[in-house]
């Protein structure tokens, strides 16, 4: 059932972004273009207005939608938690790799860490 209505979310995005292509730009966010004036009253409702506030409205509603449903089948641990024995999964994935550890000369007493001289 997600999966339909994830299906369905996507062609209503697809269509409301080319309802939203097709309209007449009016400029009025960037003040230009348009006629009218600041004072014009509000145009009439066109066709492909209605069109895109009843599929801005079935966005809304199947995000609403998957957002419930992908709550429902959730469990309630956290990604940190499923992945918490990533040391010991990359210690056995890699067993011949030397760890951190291993790559630093011991240290004596209160001795500086320095490269090792070249030669």
């Amino acid at each position: 059932m997600e999966n339909v209505i994830l299906v369905v979310h996507l062609i209503i995005a697809f269509c409301l972004i080319g309802i939203v292509l097709m309209q007449r730009s009016e400029g009025g966010g960037l003040g230009i273009g348009g006629g009218g004036g600041v004072v014009s009253g509000r145009s009439a409702a066109t066709a492909l207005g209605k069109l895109t506030w009843a599929f801005a409205v079935a966005f809304i509603a199947t995000s609403i939608t998957l957002t419930i449903l992908a709550a429902r089948n959730s469990d309630d641990t956290s990604v940190i938690d499923r992945l918490g024995g990533g040391a010991t999964e990359t210690e056995e994935l890699a067993p011949g790799l030397p760890s951190g550890d291993d790559l630093l000369p011991p240290l004596r007493g209160d001795e500086p860490l320095l490269p090792p001289r070249a030669d």
